[in-house]
C-alpha cells in the first residue's frame, strides 16, 4: 500500500460491479438496470462518481451476455473515462477481481485507489464519497463507508419455519462494537486484487472486499455512511429509495 504521503499523489477510481442478476426483487431486468425515479438505478451511482472531482474514471463489470444491451449506450455519454466490461462472473467477487484485473491490464498503476461501490446503492453521494476518500488518502490506508447497528440484535435457532414451528430468539446479540459495511470500500487497486484472488482461491467467504483485506491480514478503516446508502434488495427497498430519489429532484 501507499504511505500517507504518496497516497497524495495517487488517482481515484471507481468500480461497480453490475453482474447480478437481482432475483430477489424480480422483473424482466436485472434490478441495477431497472427503472427507478425515471432512470436506470445504475445512473445514479454513476452521476455520483462522475460530481466527485477526485474520481478519475468509471469502470463497470458488466455479465458477457449483456455487455450489448443499448441501456448501457446510454450511460457512456459521461464527462469522464466510463468502460463497461464483459468482466462479470458467477459471483459477486469474481466480477470484482475480473474488473480489477481489467483495471490493470489497462494500464491503471497499481497503487491507484479503487472504490469499489453497489450498483444497487443508488442513495450515495458526491458528499459521501469525498468524505471516504478524504479519511483514506489522509490516513494512507484502505477503509470503506459503515453505519454503527442501531437496532437491538437478536439470534435465532434457525432461518426457515419447518411445519408450522416458528423461529425463536436465543439470545441478544451485544451491539457495542458492530457496524453495518455499506460500499464504496476504497483499497489500493493492485493489494485488493490480490487479496481477493488469494481469497477465491482458499474458497474463503468473502461478502464484501473489505471482508478479502481482513483475510489478508489488514484492518479497513470504518468512515460513518448515511442511512440513505443502503442496498435496495426487496419491493419495499424499491419503494422507499424511490420515495427518496424523487425527493432529491426536487
Amino acid at each position: 500500500m501507499p504511505s500517507a504521503n504518496s497516497s497524495t499523489q495517487a488517482q481515484c477510481h471507481a468500480l461497480l460491479p453490475t453482474a447480478g442478476t437481482g432475483s430477489r426483487l424480480g422483473g424482466a431486468l436485472p434490478k441495477q438496470f431497472q427503472e427507478l425515479a425515471g432512470k436506470p438505478m445504475l445512473s445514479y451511482a454513476i452521476d455520483a462518481f462522475i460530481k466527485t472531482p477526485q474520481i478519475a474514471s468509471i469502470w463497470v463489470g458488466v455479465s458477457p451476455g449483456f455487455i450489448n444491451n443499448p441501456i448501457l449506450g446510454g450511460l457512456s455519454n459521461t464527462a469522464k473515462p466510463l468502460h463497461c466490461l464483459p468482466t462479470g462472473g458467477p459471483t459477486r467477487q469474481e466480477t470484482v477481481r475480473n474488473t480489477l484485473a481489467a483495471m490493470l491490464e489497462a494500464g491503471i498503476p497499481e497503487t491507484d485507489w479503487v472504490l469499489v461501490h453497489d450498483a444497487a446503492r443508488p442513495g450515495i453521494t458526491p458528499e459521501l464519497i469525498q468524505k471516504l476518500i478524504g479519511v483514506v488518502s489522509e490516513c494512507g490506508e484502505g477503509g470503506l463507508l459503515a453505519m454503527p447497528v442501531a437496532d437491538t440484535l437478536k439470534l435465532s435457532d434457525g432461518t426457515l419455519v419447518i411445519a408450522g414451528n416458528p423461529i425463536r430468539a436465543q439470545k441478544t446479540v451485544a451491539r457495542d462494537h458492530l457496524w453495518q459495511a455499506q460500499t464504496p470500500q476504497m483499497f489500493c487497486l493492485k493489494t485488493l486484487h490480490d487479496a481477493i484472488e488469494d481469497g477465491i482461491r482458499q474458497e474463503a467467504d468473502i461478502t464484501d472486499e473489505a471482508s478479502a483485506m481482513e483475510l489478508a491480514g489488514i484492518k479497513p478503516i470504518l468512515v460513518e455512511g448515511a442511512t440513505r446508502n443502503f442496498k435496495v434488495t426487496h419491493p419495499a427497498d424499491w419503494s422507499l429509495m424511490q420515495v427518496i430519489l424523487q425527493s432529491s429532484q426536487k
